[in-house]
């Protein structure tokens, strides 16, 4: 299965696959996403020959496998915590 379609909207994230099936997870899951402007969230390519999507300026990569199984990001707090200091930083 491979990616035909994303869309994002303020609160989620939803991947349309090319077997028809459309999954919708909320933008909380992956605080990168929910951290990034609409802009960055919108800038993002297919990876893997659609097997997965990464955003380049948010350093985030998603898998189609993880979206099916429902895991949520796996960044740690203070991950997370260092990425967004060195965001503020670098504006």
């Amino acid at each position: 299965m491979f990616t035909e379609l994303i869309e994002i909207s303020e609160e989620s994230l939803t991947v349309t696959l090319d077997d028809g099936r459309a999954l919708s997870v909320p933008l909380a899951w992956y605080p990168r996403l929910l951290a990034g402007s609409q802009q960055e969230r919108e800038n993002c390519k297919l990876i893997g020959d659609g097997e997965g999507i990464h955003w380049p300026a948010l350093d985030e990569d998603i898998s189609i496998e993880g979206l099916l199984a429902g895991r949520r990001s796996a960044e740690s707090d203070a991950s997370l915590a260092r990425w967004l200091e060195k965001r503020q930083t670098q504006s």
